[in-house]
């Protein structure tokens, strides 16, 4: 299990084990903020960790050789913040939305020498001169500025003490400050690009804990691209890269905790 999955887990554990002592006991107990729920507007901030990976559907011809992949994807861990702005509908449904800014650093690694073979071209494709690919060709760290605005539908159980579970579920319009997409150079010149403006959809569930001054909600959410994030290389540039990978998309794993 992923160092970073494993701790989050334990994390949320211990969280939810105290917070759960101290909501659920029935001695003294008094419900706190009774009416916050109905608030037709209410408003908070939310910080999260991440666990962030690339999806990567790879060109048969340039992205594989004899069964074996010659790009890979490495997993990072990174963080975010952002702001709640809840809007209720009824008992039930709430919608939310929640911009905020993630940072992310992946690294891609491009094992495609192999297609040197294929310099001689095709009716499809192009000839071109092979180059001998250095650890700075191959090797790809790529970092991300995401302007995330996520929109929720929210749908939770009623107050048990003073604790509400919940599901939500919605799209996101994701904007990657660092894509590169404008930039003239590619990969030939160790520049990757990606597309600037993208779509995901998002499913969440957690519980919401009531306390005296404010509502605490540790949660777990999952964020996936549903376009294709690679920017193809400039027509001179060799297959050793963007053609080797027909469709990249982001997906993320997060745990968040919201203050209300």
């Amino acid at each position: 299990m992923n160092k970073f999955l494993l701790k989050a887990l334990v994390l949320a554990s211990v969280s939810f084990a105290t917070v759960a002592n101290a909501q659920f006991r029935t001695r003294n107990r008094m419900d706190r903020l009774e009416d916050f729920d109905q608030k037709k507007i209410s408003w908070g901030f939310y910080l999260n960790g991440n666990m962030i990976d690339y999806k990567i559907v790879l060109d048969p011809r340039y992205g594989m050789y004899e069964n074996h992949n010659l790009v890979s994807s490495k997993e990072s861990t990174s963080f975010g913040a952002g702001l709640i702005a809840k809007f209720r509908l009824n008992d039930y449904l709430d919608v939310r939305v929640e911009p905020g800014l993630q940072f992310a650093q992946r690294q891609l690694t491009f094992n495609t020498d192999t297609n040197a073979q294929y310099q001689d071209g095709s009716l499809t494709n192009p000839p071109f001169a092979p180059i001998a690919l250095t650890e700075k060709d191959r090797v790809r760290e790529i970092k991300s500025t995401l302007v995330d605005i996520p929109v929720l539908l929210e749908l939770h159980g009623e107050r048990w003490y003073n604790s509400r579970p919940y599901v939500a579920a919605g799209v996101n319009y994701i904007v990657n400050l660092q894509s590169n997409s404008d930039s003239a150079d590619d990969n030939l010149q160790q520049t990757f690009r990606s597309t600037t403006h993208n779509f995901a959809w998002s499913a969440e569930m957690g519980i919401q804990f009531y306390f005296n001054k404010f509502k605490l909600t540790p949660a777990i959410r999952g964020t996936f691209f549903m376009n294709n994030e690679m920017v193809s290389d400039n027509a001179a540039t060799p297959p050793y890269w963007s053609a080797a990978v027909s469709t990249l998309q982001t997906r993320a794993i997060m745990f968040v905790l919201k203050f209300e």
